[in-house]
């Protein structure tokens, strides 16, 4: 158990969290929300104790395995698997052991730690790592691959790798898909369900915490509050919460106008002046209700672009990526999706090559008004895509025909590298319209946020969030009518990030959307291109459609590794005797003799477990569906929310249960499938 109590943090002469409370249960998984810059990781350094409180107290277990993700990666010339593998703690202690135990001769401790290494998992951390490692989007090539030859977006990968390997008992990750495509979110996601610590987790991503967490601790005005139920529950409660306050505080502010009402008609009486003066006590002992804030920060939007033509790009044989050869290390520093590890171009020999195609023969139309969210792991070619569109790459071969008239509003997060350290806000708004006035400036700006003397904070000075709302800040002001925004949500708070959901929603030019953010994604888009293996094509579906084809391609990949691993097997066995080969096949003949029949009856026997266990998955899904149509059933009731309270909140985290139970209940009935048709076709 970990609890917070009367805890105050300062950062300098800032106060960032005062006489907060919280307790946080073991093997509970925590999303952690709040604009950034409120104290959330300056939480996670008070529970590792790189930072004392100025008041109060953490209380925390003693000895407790705690697993983090490092924020920096050495060029070592180890391998990636070697290197994720030094994740695991205990067994790392236990090799040390037991290396001293073998110069020491002591046999019986050597047995000991024998046994204590494999009750750790020892026998079964490389297999664990390699699937680990290609589930966070590394090839099987990859692997032995030294980690000084990754680039740093990688190498935070393997550093996630390293924090997820280890069997810790608190897990703390601090904003784990930023960076990552969304192939890896949903990896992520269902690695996490499956953790059995305790795990705190801050992000701004709405769908990933609903995918996992069963609680929301959300950092407002210094305090903290926790909330049972996933991201989607926290809103419900939260918004109740809201309401309930706002009533409390018209009813006592009437309270309040009658008791002044009555002090000013009788404070001069002298029969009444002893209550009025009662009454004025009790008023300034009266202390109102405070409302939590519910509004965001955030209010903008993207101008009406001037007149689009109907064809916005036309794509026609295009063959794009890079005009020379770089190497792999360079070139993944340059650009993280489309030089990934995954990539095809990276794994040819690149010193044969004079260019590097990542995308060929593409054939597609971008129409005006068009939505289109790109899909693919990092590696593939999306960035390589947005960057032709944009013409900061030019085609290698084919053509790409940009409409008359198009004004092109591009976001990347290398392109805040282009804004200027030195200056403010309101200076990069002034280049763009030297003729502007300032007050108009300052009134777009402070739509993003950038209210009062905040215009002029430098760019050098701002944080990752603050720069990224500037530079979406400098694209609605050009009013563009073709958006191509490449991972726009990184470092974005949920405040911001509903608000640009909240803009790209009533923005009525045509956009071209990177995000990992699936939120995001099912709000703006109503297109998916898919780009994988050096082709685009139109992914003809939606997310969960994109989700199941992801699995299949999984499942696939396992058994045409499984096949080559039995292929192999068969190879090393004996040939059978020729007198065994001579036999006449039971396949041409009905008749199946005595022993046939047994093994065909030991065959069913040994089917029927699993097919008893398909069935009870069956039928909980089918309970647990029921429950949940009743619990939303009962939601739709408007009295539910008329001082019912602990019953909402009971249903709410009985419904956020039945979910994670319902999704586990599924997965085990796919394995299960798997299973028995496996099982048939041996």
């Amino acid at each position: 158990m970990i609890s917070l109590q009367d805890l105050t943090i300062m950062r300098g002469t800032k106060v960032l969290i005062e006489n907060a409370s919280a307790t946080i249960l073991s093997g509970q998984k925590v999303g952690i929300i709040g604009r950034n810059g409120c104290g959330k990781s300056t939480l996670f350094a008070a529970l590792q104790g790189e930072i004392a409180p100025e008041l109060g107290s953490i209380g925390i277990p003693k000895n407790l395995k705690i697993a983090t993700v490092a924020q920096k990666t050495p060029a070592l010339e180890i391998s990636a698997l070697d290197y994720v593998m030094q994740g695991d703690k205990t067994v790392n202690a236990l090799l040390v052991q037991r290396e001293q135990a073998y110069e020491s001769n002591n046999g019986e401790k050597i047995a000991l730690i024998e046994d204590e290494l494999g009750m750790a998992g020892y026998w079964t951390l490389k297999a664990r790592t390699g699937a680990l490692l290609l589930g966070l989007g590394f090839g099987p090539n990859e692997l032995d691959r030294p980690v000084k030859e990754f680039s740093g977006g990688w190498r935070m990968r393997l550093n996630l790798a390293q924090a997820l390997i280890f069997k810790s008992d608190l897990l703390l990750l601090d904003e784990p898909t930023n960076h990552l495509d969304l192939d890896t979110v949903l990896f992520l996601q269902n690695y996490l369900n499956s953790y059995e610590g305790t795990l705190l987790c801050i992000s701004h991503d709405r769908d990933f915490l609903d995918s996992f967490a069963d609680h929301i601790l959300h950092f407002e005005e210094g305090k903290v509050v926790l909330y049972p139920g996933n991201y989607s529950s926290y809103e419900r409660i939260r918004a109740e919460r809201i309401r309930a306050q706002k009533a409390a505080r018209r009813r006592e502010e009437a309270i309040l106008a009658h008791m002044q009402s009555f002090i000013d008609r009788f404070r001069a009486k002298a029969t009444k002046a002893k209550q009025a003066q009662s009454l004025m006590k009790a008023m300034d002992r009266m202390q109102l209700t405070a409302v939590t804030q519910e509004e965001s920060p955030f209010s903008f939007s993207f101008p009406e672009p001037d007149r689009t033509p109907q064809v916005i790009a036309s794509l026609k044989d295009l063959n794009a990526g890079y005009p020379q050869r770089k190497s792999a290390s360079v070139a993944q520093e340059n650009d993280l999706d489309d030089f990934s590890s995954n990539s095809p171009t990276t794994q040819a020999s690149q010193s044969e090559a004079s260019e590097q195609v990542i995308l060929s023969k593409v054939n597609l139309q971008l129409l005006s008004g068009d939505r289109i969210a790109l899909l693919g792991k990092n590696g593939q070619g999306k960035s390589t895509l947005i960057k032709t569109l944009v013409g900061n790459l030019q085609p290698l071969s084919g053509e790409v025909l940009i409409g008359k008239g198009i004004k092109i509003g591009y976001f990347a997060q290398h392109e805040l590298e282009s804004l200027n350290e030195d200056q403010n806000a309101l200076w990069h708004l002034w280049r763009i319209d030297p003729e502007a006035k300032e007050k108009d400036l300052r009134t777009f700006l402070g739509s993003f946020a950038f209210k009062g003397d905040k215009v002029f904070d430098k760019v050098g000075t701002m944080s990752g969030g603050e720069q990224a709302r500037l530079a979406l800040a400098m694209i609605a002001y050009q009013k563009p009518n073709l958006l191509l925004l490449d991972e726009p949500t990184n470092h974005l708070d949920l405040e911001m990030r509903e608000a640009l959901s909240v803009a790209l929603a009533s923005y009525s030019g045509a956009l071209v959307l990177v995000s990992h953010d699936r939120h995001l994604v099912e709000a703006i888009a109503d297109k998916l291109w898919l780009v994988d293996q050096g082709k685009v094509s139109e992914f003809l579906g939606d997310l969960n459609d994109y989700q199941e084809y992801l699995l299949r391609r999984a499942r696939e990949f396992r058994e045409q590794q499984q096949a080559l691993l039995n292929e192999a097997n068969n190879k090393a066995r004996p040939s059978q005797s020729n007198s065994s080969a001579t036999q006449p096949s039971s396949s041409n003949s009905s008749y199946k003799t005595k022993e046939q029949k047994q093994l065909e009856a030991q065959k069913r026997a040994a089917l029927r477990p699993i097919k008893l266990k398909i069935e009870a998955q069956e039928k909980l899904m089918a309970k647990l569906e029921q429950r949940l149509s009743e619990i939303d059933e009962r939601m739709t009731d408007s009295s539910l929310y008329e001082g019912n309270k602990d019953e909402l909140e009971a249903l709410i985290l009985e419904r956020a249960q039945l979910n994670t139970q319902k999704e586990e209940a599924e997965e085990l009935w796919l394995e299960l499938n798997d299973e028995l048709e496996s099982a048939q076709q041996a």
